[in-house]
């Protein structure tokens, strides 16, 4: 099943094989799947000699540069390497070669731009030991773990360079967009030197005037002191949403830390604590009140958590009954253990009593939850950079997680390789 160039006239190529039917389904498909390869190889040959130069002098910034040698180049395409002869240039002065053919046609190292969104678009996923594993099951194509890190890590490189310049168009949305949420949380993943670290993550989700959640894009960074780096990131995502939606309602929807909340108020009209962890601590509560007496604790803490996601002003009447609480446990035995469970509960709901507002967003389709973070937490770092036995440095995190945000991101993806094919791959 040899595949042969037919004719190759101006801009168009013609390969031609032929299958040969063996009575073995599996046989036969991996059969065609090496004849398939085989033809991608050869039309990719005047594919990629479209984008070399005749050999005619070229200026580069401005540089006058002239064909220096002629020589072949093995290039990694999805369906093989294949070998080109193109232009190597220089200016008068010496210094960096430049290839036409390299920076016109967009390779990625020495792959050119499909390849490279492949094998990166895997390595978001999942590992190199899996890239290579994928990559030969279905598509018969061979490739080492090295080269599949350093290949990604150089299209995570691009992403991160150009960040802060190149903008990414939200989605046409079905129905207007009457709610905007912004939220941050960390996770930890493990850092080469430093240990357990803990990785933030930041959503921003917008929602319709019923409540439905209609796209969400997410951010992150790998660990630092001081998060410097994340919010200045997801500061940028934000004001670019805010230039475009400027009127909609922006809620800071985000758990008790307090650094969480100095970020948000900066960009939100409102605040709102998760409303699930504000639960967490009337089951808290709960325990401390009636301890192994679960029928009371469990009607207590149904009563006071629909209470205080149904009914405004209940956060200042949980306050209240904890005092309550507290005055009678004063008899107990165990006062001072239980005691002190039920003041860290009345310092939380004190602390965050004017962002608990849960009826009046229900009431009017808004969201009380911080699980869109809290989701991405898992799904944008943990099931990734927590893999069995991974260990991170900083660069190869930076670039993992750069490309997991824009493949999970609807619609960044496809509009990254776009910016890839108008400005090239350059690394500034």
């Amino acid at each position: 099943m040899l595949a042969e160039l037919v004719h190759h006239d101006g801009n168009e190529v013609t390969v031609q094989f032929t299958v040969k039917l063996t009575g073995s389904m599996l046989d036969d498909e991996q059969a065609l799947q090496g004849s398939l390869n085989e033809a991608g190889q050869i039309a990719m040959q005047p594919m990629l000699k479209q984008f070399d130069t005749r050999g005619e002098p070229v200026r580069v910034e401005g540089v006058k540069h002239t064909v220096r040698v002629r020589s072949p180049q093995t290039y990694e395409t999805p369906y093989g390497p294949v070998q080109v002869e193109r232009h190597v240039y220089q200016s008068s002065k010496g210094g960096r070669v430049y290839v036409p053919l390299e920076n016109d046609a967009r390779l990625a190292l020495n792959s050119t731009p499909r390849y490279s969104q492949i094998v990166a678009g895997k390595y978001a996923r999942f590992g190199a030991d899996a890239i290579c594993d994928d990559l030969l099951e279905c598509n018969g194509r061979k490739i080492s773990r090295n080269y599949a890190k350093k290949l990604s890590d150089f299209v995570g490189s691009i992403a991160q360079c150009y960040q802060s310049q190149w903008a990414y168009d939200l989605p046409a949305f079905d129905k207007p967009v009457a709610a905007i949420t912004l939220g941050l949380d960390g996770t930890c993943m493990l850092m080469h030197n430093d240990g357990w670290r803990e990785a933030m993550c930041g959503s921003i989700a917008f929602y319709d005037h019923q409540g439905e959640r209609l796209h969400t894009i997410y951010c992150s960074a790998t660990p630092e002191y001081g998060k410097e780096k994340f919010k200045a990131k997801f500061a940028r995502e934000i004001q670019r949403v805010q230039e475009k939606f400027g009127d909609v309602l922006y809620i800071g929807l985000a758990d008790g830390a307090k650094d969480n909340w100095t970020f948000l108020k900066k960009y939100t009209k409102r605040l709102l604590l998760d409303f699930y962890h504000a639960r967490e601590y009337i089951s808290k509560a709960a325990s401390a009140i009636f301890g192994r007496d679960q029928i009371n604790k469990t009607i207590w803490e149904d009563r006071f958590s629909h209470d205080l996601k149904h009914k405004q002003g209940s956060a200042s009447r949980l306050i209240k009954e904890l005092q309550a609480q507290r005055a009678d446990l004063a008899r107990d035995a165990h006062f001072i253990e239980r005691d002190e469970e039920l003041r860290q509960v009345m310092t939380y709901y004190q602390g965050h009593q004017d962002k608990m507002s849960y009826a009046r967003h229900l009431k009017n389709n808004l969201p009380i939850g911080s699980g869109v973070t809290e989701a991405a937490c898992k799904v944008l770092i943990k099931q990734r950079m927590c893999i069995s036995g991974s260990r991170w440095k900083e660069a190869g995190a930076s670039c993992v997680l750069s490309l997991r945000a824009l493949k999970l991101t609807q619609g960044r993806w496809k509009q990254f390789w776009a910016y890839v094919m108008r400005h090239g791959c350059t690394l500034s």
